[in-house]
């Protein structure tokens, strides 16, 4: 079953919910991002990175947009909304992380995952912003000789996070690398991973991937599609 789609309030784009951002109106009226589509009641959903967020807050454009899809009356719109979602996103996608980490579905180590690259078996890898330029390689490397696809400019993703916090996500130490076997774990992370790099500035379907159906096809559309009809239930487009 396809996604139900949901349309920016800014750019009118339509998108799968999952690749857009929901925002919540607290009972004293303040804008809060969920996004993990949670909170009850209604909500409005944006698919616009930060610094596009960001000229919509300062021009007032995004309190507009708020104002008439909600229709409830004053709406406070934080100064640190941007920074808020950012953060949200941020920990979601990392929680992501811990729970494939907990279910056994993900390799850390570069040993272990050199030997996984190498066999054929990876379909996602991911370094540390703080990893060293030499051990990326080496994994890019061994990703690209195990999927056939030397020459190529496929290597890994390096993260926006350094290796204590993404060692605290996984509840292990020193990690550095990692890698991810099992397709529909890969799937899941890169789905967290997009909406995250999305908003911040760069998009994961632009890094190389293991495969051109694992790829930018596999990942949700971004904002910006009109394939598919938008669904409304009780959230705003």
């Amino acid at each position: 079953m396809a996604d139900p789609e949901r349309t920016c309030i800014l750019t009118r784009d339509a998108a799968p919910r999952d690749a857009l951002i929901r925002l919540a109106i607290s009972p004293d009226g303040a804008v809060l991002p969920d996004v993990r589509a949670k909170a009850p009641g209604r909500g409005a959903w944006i698919g616009v990175n930060r610094a596009a967020l960001d000229t919509a807050i300062a021009k007032g454009k995004l309190k507009g947009a708020l104002a008439r899809a909600f229709k409830t009356g004053p709406i406070a719109v934080p100064d640190d909304l941007p920074a808020r979602i950012e953060a949200a996103l941020e920990r979601a996608a990392l929680d992501r992380l811990g729970l494939e980490a907990r279910s056994g579905g993900l390799l850390t180590g570069t040993e272990k995952i050199e030997a996984a690259a190498r066999s054929g078996k990876l379909r996602l890898l991911l370094h540390a912003s703080d990893a060293g330029a030499d051990g990326n390689r080496k994994l890019d490397q061994a990703w690209r000789v195990g999927s056939d696809r030397e020459g190529e400019d496929m290597r890994g993703l390096a993260l926006p996070v350094a290796r204590p916090i993404l060692s605290m996500a996984l509840g292990r130490q020193n990690v550095v690398h990692v890698g991810l076997t099992d397709p529909d774990a890969a799937k899941r992370v890169g789905e967290a991973l997009h909406r995250w790099l999305h908003f911040i500035g760069p998009d994961l379907s632009t890094a190389p991937c293991e495969t051109a159906s694992q790829g930018a096809s596999a990942l949700p559309v971004t904002a910006g599609s009109t394939d598919g009809t938008a669904e409304n239930d009780e959230d705003f487009e």
